[in-house]
């Protein structure tokens, strides 16, 4: 069984986009076929789904990193860098009560 999970596990980076479905259509298959065992076959899917899974883990990871660097790299703003509309309203408000302060308007 180990060496048929090598194979099914060369088939890399491929194997994160088969959902649970096909590899279960996959393993059966390869039961009936005589490649592996019944008793062998849950366990065997469990592996490939898990093994797709912390592909598909990883490889979302490396994206989300690749993308982080290349935005800090342009030095785009981020989000959390914006001046939202509350946050202007309350600079404008103070810099009104400053002016009118300076200008004897208000206390």
């Amino acid at each position: 069984m180990s060496n048929l999970f090598e194979k099914s596990i060369n088939l890399g980076v491929g194997l994160f986009v088969y959902s649970r479905e096909k590899v279960e259509d996959m393993v059966e298959e390869l039961v009936s076929k005589g490649e592996i065992a019944k008793k062998d076959a849950r366990q065997f899917a469990g592996e490939l789904v898990k093994r797709g899974e912390d592909q598909r883990n990883e490889l979302k990871k490396l994206i989300n990193e690749e993308v982080t660097q290349a935005l800090d790299s342009v030095n785009v703003a981020k989000k959390e860098d914006l001046v939202t509309k509350d946050e202007i309203s309350q600079i404008v408000r103070e810099q009104v009560k400053q002016v009118l302060k300076e200008q004897g308007i208000s206390k």
